[in-house]
């Protein structure tokens, strides 16, 4: 497995981060337990939750799997707080996480979305003394937009305090507007992008097609809508449908599954350097692991394109946060 450099910092990180979202909810912690060693034999050594996910269970099981299998050392270690963002919450949920996931440290800690009203040098002051006292090795973003990102880049420097050197948007082959901003700010001041949803909640996964019954225990049937005889409710623009064919027609040419194609898409964009993965199963862990053997070509780039240029976006239940601009 190619390690990449995590930003402008001295860490290297597998090209696919398991997301921990559906630990607990609807992967059962045994299946949970699984799929971590499963992913750290196949060469991942990134894994990102929150403290919000099923009420901390989330990173519960993943603190439980790491102490069994005595893995934590190597892994990079990634969880969000997200009730709050005041200095006395940070601190508070930074000791909950440490609980939750049975570690002193925790090497990548995120805002899971941009402060709206407390005043940010609080907050990144908070985040500065837990990295100071070791509880914290970096600081990262979830949900921001690329001004946004400058201006916590800028406060940062302002007081003197440690700035933040990753950001994990929506991105995927649906929803490019990453490319607008955020992906070139990202490239010019070294931060390192792990897009959340790199298969749209399974939308890229091949198997909602145009004209057919969405499938039962899908992601998308589950949350967003999806009408089990009509298909897709709020994606039945068929610029859509283009994408997903299109996919199907890339995937067969090179023998590959259209999951791993539309990963190995995200993979392989300017600036990205991880994308995080949500399987709930650990057959669609291991089909998700194959992406990092696909290769893409600039010829794939350019048909791609062709159906879904840069910075378009095609779907709509993924909006990047749009929260107002925090007080100083």
């Amino acid at each position: 497995m190619n390690y990449r450099q995590f930003g402008r910092t001295g860490v290297r990180v597998s090209p696919l981060c398991l997301g921990a979202w559906q630990f607990g909810q609807r992967t059962a912690k045994a299946d949970a337990l699984r799929m971590v060693d499963e992913a750290l034999n196949a060469g991942l050594n990134f894994i990102d939750t929150a403290s919000g996910y099923g009420r901390g269970e989330s990173e519960r099981i993943v603190g439980e799997a790491l102490r069994t299998n005595g893995q934590r050392s190597r892994v990079f270690l990634a969880t969000k707080f997200t009730h709050g963002v005041t200095r006395s919450q940070i601190i508070t949920q930074c000791e909950e996480s440490l609980h939750n996931l049975q570690t002193d440290y925790l090497d990548l800690y995120q805002f899971h979305a941009a402060p709206a009203t407390i005043p940010i040098d609080e907050s990144l002051r908070a985040l500065d003394d837990l990295i100071r006292s070791g509880k914290v090795r970096y600081i990262g973003t979830s949900n921001f937009l690329g001004w946004q990102e400058v201006e916590l880049l800028w406060a940062a420097k302002e007081w003197g305090l440690t700035g933040h050197v990753s950001s994990q948007p929506a991105y995927n082959l649906l929803d490019r507007r990453a490319e607008r901003e955020l992906l070139p700010m990202a490239q010019s001041y070294g931060i390192a992008v792990i897009p959340w949803s790199p298969l749209a909640q399974g939308f890229l996964a091949g198997k909602y097609r145009r004209e057919t019954v969405a499938p039962k225990g899908g992601r998308l049937t589950d949350y967003a809508g999806v009408q089990e005889s009509g298909g897709l409710d709020s994606h039945s623009q068929e610029q859509v449908f283009d994408v997903i064919d299109l996919l199907v027609a890339l995937a067969a040419e090179k023998g590959c599954s259209v999951s791993q194609l539309a990963l190995a898409w995200c993979m392989n964009q300017p600036g990205v350097t991880a994308p995080i993965i949500g399987p709930r199963t650990s057959e669609q862990l291991a089909d998700n692991l194959g992406a990092c053997a696909i290769t893409m070509s600039a010829e794939d780039q350019r048909r791609l394109d062709a159906v879904i240029p840069p910075g378009h976006m095609l779907v709509h239940y993924m909006r990047a946060t749009s929260a107002p601009r925090a007080r100083w």
